[in-house]
């Protein structure tokens, strides 16, 4: 449990910690953006297929497959629902808002609720992970989460300074949204541990809820200011440097 605590306060500190960077980087390039983001986009490729979806197989048994499937196809429509009931933007980096104009600060907030949706999900992965008893799948799926939280906490500051909004209030609003993942980390955790008969599903739904963010969020917004080619290696980079640390950790 005590691990768990510390993780799920490294997760949200990720966040944290990515917001400070940011206050030093305020004026954040498209190509640099596109960047880190494809970079998170592709550990958390890395850390849903490695870390959640295949231990779902494994963990399945005989119907693996079926349960690992379905969990995935609802968690992406759990996810999807929820980007429909409530009301937020699409856009990760937030880099064409302009600013000092009311309409861009509602824009703006809007941005933010739709970070903080996705940490939800993102925190329930790290947690599920550890409900599953194998601590060294749990570390890489919550390092690869951390990992991508920091460039996420990068870009979210920008676009609030842009809008008007005070550096102070900006802070406390990004380590928010980093907030939402601890409470999601134990969520997880909770879950699957009070019954491990749902562990398979939850490991899966897990992932397909960041497989969701990845293929509808991410991706696109990377590859919509031309730096396609950059964006594309560095999802690549994000995704081996994952791979290459399951080998070691295994």
């Amino acid at each position: 449990m005590q691990l768990v605590l510390i993780t799920a306060l490294g997760v949200g500190g990720a966040t944290v910690f990515g917001s400070a960077i940011g206050f030093a980087f305020k004026k954040l390039s498209h190509r640099f953006s596109d960047i880190i983001l494809s970079f998170a986009a592709g550990v958390m490729l890395a850390a849903a297929m490695l870390g959640l979806i295949i231990p779902s197989l494994e963990y399945g048994g005989k119907y693996g497959i079926l349960i690992t499937v379905a969990g995935i196809f609802a968690g992406a429509v759990c996810l999807n629902g929820i980007d429909k009931l409530v009301p937020h933007l699409h856009k990760m980096a937030g880099s064409d808002i302009e600013p000092h104009q009311n309409r861009d600060l509602s824009r703006v907030l809007l941005f933010v609720m739709a970070i903080a949706i996705h940490n939800l999900p993102e925190g329930i992965a790290a947690g599920v992970g550890f409900g599953s008893g194998d601590t060294s799948q749990a570390l890489l799926i919550a390092g690869g989460i951390a990992l991508q939280n920091i460039p996420e906490g990068m870009v979210i500051i920008a676009p609030m300074l842009a809008a008007g909004v005070k550096p102070s209030k900006t802070f406390i609003i990004a380590a928010a949204t980093g907030l939402v993942e601890v409470v999601g980390t134990f969520i997880g955790y909770f879950a699957v541990s009070v019954s491990a008969a749902i562990l398979p599903f939850a490991l899966s739904f897990a992932g397909g809820t960041m497989l969701y963010v990845i293929s509808d969020e991410m991706i696109p917004e990377t590859h919509a200011h031309g730096c396609e080619r950059g964006a594309t290696y560095a999802l690549l980079v994000g995704f081996c440097i994952m791979l290459i640390s399951d080998v070691l950790l295994g």
